[in-house]
């Protein structure tokens, strides 16, 4: 059954697309997902499969604080986005870093940036799971080259601010990782 919050965040000049907040149950859907990229990408440096439990396991830590978003189509899960601790240091804590994922072979048909927009939105108004810290700093660490990923980013106002040669290594070769930056004006820590 659809919620009041779940209408209010459907994406706009989609009609069969559903945003809303991630589900204990999204969790095998997730899993799904997320290990195409562990196995076939280095858009992420994890290399183990995670399994719907572990991905449980991270839903409810995560939404403990943080807001965790599913784009459904029909009752079908096809992208996801959340942000998490940036660092674990307390003066870290107004900052965070943003994931999203989008279900292979259904890139480039406007759910990231729908994912993304609501995400952004989420934060800034305050959405944040059961802490809400207010967030004044987002952080994107994207495996380099990505240019569907930059672009993604940068449509929404985020800017580069660092570029690591070779930091992580997967599938036999080394990988550059770019950071970018999104201030949220106005978030008191």
């Amino acid at each position: 059954m659809m919620t009041a919050e779940d209408r209010n965040m459907t994406a706009p000049n989609t009609k069969d697309w559903l945003i809303r907040p991630v589900r204990p149950a999204d969790a095998g859907a997730i899993a799904g997902m997320y290990n195409h990229y562990i196995e076939h990408t280095t858009i992420t440096f994890e290399e183990t499969p995670v399994t719907p439990e572990d991905m449980a396991d991270r839903i409810r830590d995560i939404t403990a604080t943080y807001p965790w978003l599913v784009l459904e189509e029909g009752s079908t899960a096809l992208g996801y986005a959340y942000i998490h601790a940036w660092q674990a240091r307390c003066s870290y804590r107004a900052s965070a870093e943003v994931s999203v994922y989008v279900q292979n072979g259904r890139l480039g048909g406007g759910m990231g940036s729908a994912l993304m927009g609501a995400l952004i939105q989420a934060v800034k108004s305050g959405e944040q799971g059961g802490c809400r810290i207010p967030i004044h700093a987002l952080v994107a660490g994207i495996t380099q080259p990505n240019p569907r990923s930059v672009s993604l980013h940068e449509k929404f106002g985020f800017k580069k601010i660092a570029h690591f040669r070779e930091i992580g290594y997967k599938f036999n070769t080394w990988l550059d990782v770019g950071y970018w930056e999104l201030i949220l004006e106005g978030a008191q820590a």
